[in-house]
């Protein structure tokens, strides 16, 4: 199924159910001018849209498993930054926090940088200059990211990290402000449904840590490439980043070992900014 077909079908569905498109387009959390789009073959919808779309329509899952199907023919999508940054960066939060309050598993491997849903304000800050945002534009994204990290407080979802040691040694803020990310770090692992772990430098690993990706309910994977955010939805491709997460999930510390670790780090940076 092409694009027109897949989007001919859609309206088509639409149209049966007797929905207009402006209720289909709230309910399924897009635009009704990208709704519009994808109806009329314009725009080529994720498998993500496709499902959110068929939701709020109302069909029987067995409608719904065919044509998210269909949608997972063009397996990976890749949308350039500068893509992103031109439509609004602080709408891509939008869609991220719109994926985040429908999934009902997180797993996020991060071998760069605190993780979104981690960060504090400032250290929020210190990623996003280097997009050389408006003022304006970097106010509403830091909010954006900050509205998101409600879905940190969901007992109904399991939500896990994985990151390495490296990054939270990697100093992008000043000490006394990294100090503070770590904090926020040990507070947010106590939560019960939330699982952090981090991979010691000092253990031996198997694998290499190549790039971040997020893993959302087995459906689709979110990486991040230098140029652009790439989106896997092959259910193939889905099981290598899997079994990648769980090779790191058992090279990693958790718990108390994990604090631990963070506890000596955080002191680190506290005796850095003693000493001027």
């Amino acid at each position: 199924m092409n694009r027109a077909q897949l989007g001919a079908a859609l309206r088509a569905l639409r149209m049966a159910s007797g929905k207009e498109a402006k209720a289909v387009a709230r309910s399924a959390l897009m635009s009704p001018s990208k709704l519009s789009k994808i109806e009329n073959a314009r725009l080529a919808p994720s498998a993500a849209d496709v499902e959110r779309i068929l939701t709020a329509i109302g069909v029987s899952d067995e409608v719904k498993a065919e044509y998210t199907a269909a949608a997972r023919a063009s397996a990976t999508e890749t949308t350039a930054w500068r893509l992103l940054k031109r439509i609004g960066t602080h709408k891509g939060q939008q869609a991220a926090g719109a994926l985040e309050a429908q999934m009902s598993m997180l797993r996020l491997f991060q071998p760069a940088l605190v993780p979104g849903l981690l960060q504090t304000p400032e250290y929020i800050r210190a990623v996003l200059r280097r997009h050389s945002l408006s003022e304006d534009t970097l106010i509403r994204t830091v909010n954006g990211r900050l509205e998101r990290q409600s879905v940190l407080y969901d007992g109904t979802k399991s939500l896990r990290f994985i990151i390495t040691e490296p990054v939270l040694r990697w100093r992008i803020v000043p000490p006394q402000v990294m100090a503070a990310q770590l904090d926020r770090i040990a507070s947010v692992s106590r939560l019960p449904h939330v699982d952090i772990r981090v991979v010691p430098l000092g253990v031996r690993q198997y694998d290499f840590a190549n790039h971040a990706f997020v893993i959302r309910d087995d459906r689709m994977v979110t990486v991040e490439t230098v140029h652009a955010e790439v989106v896997v939805t092959d259910p193939r491709d889905i099981g290598l980043y899997i079994g990648k997460f769980e090779g790191f999930e058992q090279a990693a510390v958790s718990g108390d070992d994990m604090l631990t670790l963070v506890a000596k780090i955080r002191d680190g940076f506290l005796r850095q900014q003693e000493t001027g």
